[in-house]
């Protein structure tokens, strides 16, 4: 199949906004890093934000996605732990779609393969972003999540952790793999999900829980009924999907079982997913609630929604614009780009990631650390 030119669009866009906001929005932010961790890490969280509204826009205003919400919602703001089945390698870009109706992209945090944080751009904002990359090493990924846990709870900076018990997204291969444990293990052979992967969601809600940094527990169930981009590959040919059906599920903290229940917990939330995607697949029209209406309403309205899709796709265009014409025209533009590639790719190679250098800082000025997360936590407030 030959690559599209709406997919090429896309990609490249999504690609050069991450690249240079990397270098141009969020590098003049990099040393408040090393004065006080947690403001830097309020207003990193807030220029993250605005990039994370430029998939949404070209998704919904340029390609015209249809996006579909029903279930529980959001309270807006709260701190909560998002478990979603993966359908495919690109759901956590979907879901922007959800969370900007709904709750405030400046939140969320993603679990998600630490080799993606050496890709140029994406990598780079992540790594700013403070995501959470782990290696599948459970001992290893271990020491790294309780560390940055305990960040995000010393700091009280309030977080949706994203994090996909599954492991992988749904393919021919993962399915067989799947349903091998559980012929294995005595266990459902499942059709349209994964059996999940529960140590580390057990950990990371017990951590948050004794932080006193958890509200909820939001399970989303996402589907496909026409067109699924599996792979970004699929994007770059143009196939995008005509729909995305986000049914949300909120737990509050205070249903949730003790530690030793909750691996049984998330096992029952799979087997739900089970069948309502059965549901959804086979019923007519294709909905969780057939009447396709949300219990919660938005935090948004559709027009506020509407003039932040349109204001990030001129933003964003505009930017990347002005950014190749600093490059053409201003040498200090040409210099200050180039010292800014080489201090994200030499602090990776003698830090480890941006994320592990702002903890590092943050131990250092610990002491201080808990008045600025309160006086955060009150502008917050404020803002909210």
């Amino acid at each position: 199949m030959a690559v599209s030119v709406r997919g090429l669009y896309f990609m490249v866009t999504l690609f050069l906004g991450s690249f240079f906001g990397s270098i141009f929005m969020l590098g003049p932010v990099l040393p408040l890093m090393l004065v006080s961790p947690a403001w830097y890490r309020w207003i990193t969280d807030r220029i993250v934000a605005t990039w994370l509204t430029l998939p949404v826009s070209l998704l919904e205003l340029v390609f015209g996605v249809k996006v579909v919400i029903t279930g529980d919602g959001f309270i807006p703001g709260e701190r909560s732990v998002i478990i979603m089945n993966h359908r495919t390698r690109l759901d956590w870009m979907f879901l922007w779609c959800c969370l900007l109706r709904y709750s405030y992209l400046r939140l969320e945090k993603i679990c998600l393969k630490a080799i993606l944080k050496a890709v140029p751009g994406f990598g780079w904002a992540m790594q700013v972003a403070c995501f959470v990359f782990i290696h599948r090493r459970w001992e290893e990924d271990k020491k790294h999540l309780e560390n940055m846990l305990d960040y995000f709870c010393d700091i009280r900076e309030p977080l949706q952790l994203l994090l996909f018990p599954e492991g992988t997204d749904l393919t021919e291969n993962t399915r067989a793999k799947s349903n091998a444990f559980a012929e294995k293990n005595n266990l459902p052979k499942l059709e349209y999900v994964l059996h999940p992967r529960t140590t580390g969601f057990t950990f990371i809600v017990d951590k948050l829980r004794q932080g006193d940094n958890l509200d909820a527990v939001h399970d989303i169930t996402v589907a496909y009924p026409k067109n699924i981009p599996q792979t970004e590959r699929h994007l770059i040919l143009g196939l995008f999907p005509r729909e995305i059906h986000f049914h949300v599920r909120r737990y509050p903290v205070s249903s949730l079982p003790s530690s030793e229940g909750l691996q049984s917990w998330c096992q029952e939330r799979w087997a739900d997913k089970e069948i309502r995607l059965r549901d959804f697949y086979s019923g007519q029209p294709r909905g969780f609630d057939r009447d396709g209406i949300a219990r919660v309403p938005p935090c948004k309205t559709e027009l506020r929604v509407a003039l932040i899709k349109a204001a990030s796709l001129v933003y964003w265009t505009c930017f990347i614009a002005l950014c190749f014409t600093g490059l053409w025209l201003w040498t200090p533009f040409r210099i200050y780009f180039l010292v800014m590639v080489v201090v994200f790719v030499a602090q990776q190679k003698l830090f480890g990631g941006m994320e592990l250098l702002e903890m590092a800082c943050h131990k250092y000025w610990k002491p201080s650390a808990a008045s600025d997360g309160a006086r955060k936590k009150e502008m917050d407030g404020k803002t909210q």
